[in-house]
């Protein structure tokens, strides 16, 4: 198992993105020096990253990512380009995706979250994609998954709310089966 050290001193957003346009450039692509650059920040500095590289390039940082990139370094590090909730967004929409149907990823996404995870991120869902979470659960999941993933986010919303009724609990519980 190899471990990561982080650098004393961090680089400069603008630096980064010049450091890893230079990756970028040739024939292939230094992926080394890609995922050494953002391995080492945080997902701040990573937004920053990525203002910077649009600034500096006109060009986004996660479509230049897709085309230099393959396979699951590809998927890992275009995931990791978002804040959680934004990620957390992304899975669960590609879970949710009639051809890649994927119920448990998104059960697991809902359910391992607190509520205000939740709701913060139903809200990038929401922007991202135009629609609400629970309508796209309703219209997509089915059997024991869409009902667990429908009172997480019912639930989530109460407990965010300081609205939580002992009768709506006790028939959210009755339909799982509880």
């Amino acid at each position: 198992m190899s471990t990561l050290t982080v650098p004393l001193l961090l680089s400069s957003p603008i630096d980064d993105a010049r450091h890893l346009h230079r990756a970028f450039k040739g024939f292939r692509s230094d992926k080394s020096a890609v995922i050494n650059i953002l391995a080492h920040r945080d997902a701040a500095q990573r937004a920053l990253i990525q203002y910077e590289y649009r600034a500096l390039y006109a060009e986004d940082l996660p479509t230049r990512l897709s085309s230099e990139l393959s396979g699951n370094l590809e998927t890992a590090l275009l995931l990791w380009m978002h804040d959680p909730p934004g990620r957390d967004a992304m899975i669960v929409r590609q879970a949710l995706r009639k051809d890649l149907l994927n119920l448990e990823t998104a059960t697991e996404v809902i359910c391992s979250r607190t509520p205000s995870q939740i709701q913060v991120f139903k809200q990038h869902y929401y922007a991202k994609y135009g629609v609400v979470l629970e309508h796209d659960i309703e219209l997509r999941a089915s059997g024991d998954h869409k009902k667990v993933g429908l009172c997480f986010l019912v639930l989530a919303k109460a407990l965010i709310d300081n609205k939580v009724h002992l009768g709506v609990v006790e028939f959210l519980c009755s339909n799982l089966g509880f």
